[in-house]
This record gives C-alpha cells, structure tokens and sequence, in this order.
C-alpha cells in the first residue's frame, strides 16, 4: 500500500511504504490518494489492531493449559471428566450421539481379536464361532450406526468363546482398545431398543484425536482453556501452535502399555515412546518457564495387568516384586523423575538456555490416575487447580 507521508523534509514531500499508524506525533496522514479498496484496508487494520487489544485484555483472564502424551494415554477422556465436572456435561442429544461410537468401538475390539485369532493360531472352543466370526468380518465397522439383534447374539456367543477369552489374555500382543472388556460385560444393555449411552459409556468410548480440540471452563472467575493435540506421531508436527502462552503442561502417560507396541511401529515399546515423547517435551524451549503435570493413567488396568504380565520381562531393570502394582507404579514413576531431574535447571544438562535468559527451577507434580474415574480426576483436578493459579499469580506478578 502506498502513503504519502506529509512533514518538514529538506526535498518536500516524498513517498513512501509505511504504517499508517505510526508516529502520529510528528507527521499527518494523508488518504486523499487511496483509492476506496486501500481505504478499506486502512479500517480494516485499524479494526484488527482494536480487536488484538481487546483480547489482550481477555488473554490476562484466561489460561491455557497443554495436553500432551502419546496415543491412547487417555487426554480425550481427561477432556470429558473436565466437561462433566466443570462443564454442562452431556444432555440426553449429547449421549444419543455416543452410541453410533460405542457400537463402532465393538465391532472394532471383535474384528480385532478375530484377526489375531488367526495370527496366534488359536482355535474356537465352539466351531460354529469361526463362522460367526467371518461374518462379523464382513461388516463395515466405520458405517455403523445401530446394534441389530442377529449381530449382537453374534458377538456374545464369540464373548463367551473360550478360544476368544484366551485371544483377549494375550491383548498384549496385538492392538485391542482398552474399553473391549466393559463394552462386551454390558452387551445386552448396549444392544437394547432405545439405548442411550451413560457418562461412563462415554468416557470409555474412543475416536483417535486429530488436529487440535480445546475445552474451555470458569475457576474461580479464571477462564482455563485445555487444548488437546492428537497423540500419534502424524500429528505432532502440528504441536508447534500450541505452544505459546501456556501456563502449565499435563503430560499424560499410561502407566499400564508398558507390554504394549506402539500403533504406528509394532517394534517399538510403548512406554519408551511416551518416556522419550516426555524427554523431547522437556527439552523444548517453550516449556523452560512452564509447570510440569504428570498424570500417571491407567492405574486400574495395571493393577489387573500386573497380576498375568511381568513388568521385569520388559524392562528388566525392575527389581520386583513380581505381580506388585505399587512397585510396579513406583518403578514407572521413577523412570520419569529420572528424566525430569536431568532437565531440572532449563535447558537440560548443560545447565540452561539461550545467553542472558533467566530461568527459574522447573517445576513437576505428579498423580497416579484412572481417567475413567470422575470422582478421582476430580479430586486430582482440585490438588493441580491452586498450583495452576499459583502459577497465574507468579506470572502477572500478583503475589
């Protein structure tokens, strides 16, 4: 855009590219030259700059909090304990929409345990199964929509399966949702006329996160936004937008992959993924200044998990003892200190960032959590709530 700047020059007047905003003080504006189109550019800046300022003054009021951790370590579901705790929850409309979900997640634990049936080279216990289970094959699992009675007498012959209860204790090998026992222990329900989903049925439902999802809710008159970022690989390019501004980071971990391989690479350990997602995070510049909240996930399905599965032949460095979920829990949590100690003082090892910058002592809380579990996420929720503020405080110097 072209201005004409009108003032005291050796030469007169002179044109040149500018803000016609700045330095009001010493030289006049004139748009007598524009055309309309520049004109409305004009207004338009204008009107932008009064919007920025504007929320600027909503920005002050309002605090970000980023959600991090690979996938499936449950941050959709810490999402929706927030809505229901803090939020409106779901109305009956809301849960309706749930149940196209929770019949999709169905067929999706089925299919999966019917693929590696044959992967593990186990047989029905019933011979008429391995029928039912091809059919159930052939269905078309993202255009579900409702739970006919010929299907749903399917699944429960193939649930009561023994070939498929041995299928489901070996789910460590294979990729199988986390919901599949409680969906398929409540079949007859989910598949009764007029089925309405449950907050329950809700947080256990599970739709990968892609791109970014925020929630916003009021504590005590601070606004906290909690954005959400997809946790496999592909999406973690996009995390780079989020990082501004943040006040605290929840790093949610699962405290019970530890025998599990990663979606995208079945090579590699999940819990090494989340152990090296953590290190990356630390490591970033934007996090120096940040508080670390660790949500240590999944307590109740390693609590079971740790009963049949040894932690020591995946990580042989566990001293034991066998089948121990506290020191199980201990040991895990362990594994994550050791990394934040290395990155106490920003800027890891070598002991802080860029010349000049002063960094306080970093910060962690940790919990151990199960998601699922609104009356524990709520208690945790107000534990991190004050440190939060407290943070907010330190922030806009009002301590």
């Amino acid at each position: 855009m072209l201005f004409i700047r009108v003032g005291s020059f050796p030469s007169g007047p002179r044109l040149v590219r500018g803000d016609p905003i700045s330095r009001p003080t010493t030289m006049v504006w004139c748009l007598c030259f524009l055309s309309e189109e520049e004109k409305n550019a004009v207004a338009i800046d204008k009107e932008i700059n009064r919007l920025l300022q504007e929320q600027k003054k909503r920005d002050r009021w309002e605090l970000k909090l980023l959600l991090l951790g690979t996938g499936e370590s449950g941050k959709s579901t810490f999402i929706k304990q927030m809505r229901i705790i803090h939020g409106l929850g779901y109305t009956e409309e809301d849960r309706k929409e749930f149940a196209k979900v929770v019949y999709q997640n169905i067929f999706m634990s089925i299919q999966a345990m019917v693929k590696a049936m044959e992967v593990l080279q186990i047989s029905y216990a019933q011979p008429e199964n391995a029928q039912n289970a091809q059919l159930l094959m052939g269905v078309d699992t993202y255009k579900m929509k409702e739970m006919d009675a010929r299907h749903a007498r399917m699944i429960k012959s193939l649930w009561r399966d023994g070939g498929i209860r041995t299928c489901y204790q070996r789910r460590s090998e294979y990729h199988l949702l986390d919901s599949t026992f409680y969906f398929l222990s409540n079949l007859d329900r989910i598949a009764a006329a007029g089925y309405v989903p449950s907050p329950q049925d809700i947080l256990r439902t599970r739709v990968p996160t892609t791109g970014i999802n925020e929630y916003c809710f009021s504590v005590q008159k601070v606004r906290l936004r909690i954005v959400d970022v997809g946790g496999q690989r592909s999406e973690r390019r996009k995390w780079i937008h989020c990082f501004e501004n943040v006040i605290a980071l929840i790093y949610l971990a699962s405290l019970s992959e530890y025998d599990q391989s990663l979606e995208e690479n079945t090579s590699e350990n999940r819990m090494r993924e989340s152990l090296d997602l953590f290190r990356t995070i630390l490591e970033l510049p934007w996090f120096w200044n940040t508080s670390i909240i660790l949500f240590l996930n999944k307590v109740d399905i390693l609590e079971e998990k740790i009963l049949s599965s040894d932690l020591a032949a995946y990580f042989p460095s566990f001293p034991g003892p066998k089948r121990d979920a506290h020191a199980a829990k201990q040991f895990i949590l362990e594994m994550y200190m050791d990394i934040f100690r290395k990155f106490l003082v920003p800027g890891g090892d070598f002991g802080g960032g860029p010349s000049g910058d002063v960094h306080r002592p970093r910060i962690l809380y940790f919990h151990f959590t199960c998601a699922t579990d609104t009356q524990n996420i709520g208690t945790v929720f107000e534990d991190i709530k004050d440190a939060v503020l407290a943070a907010y405080l330190d922030e806009f110097n009002l301590v």
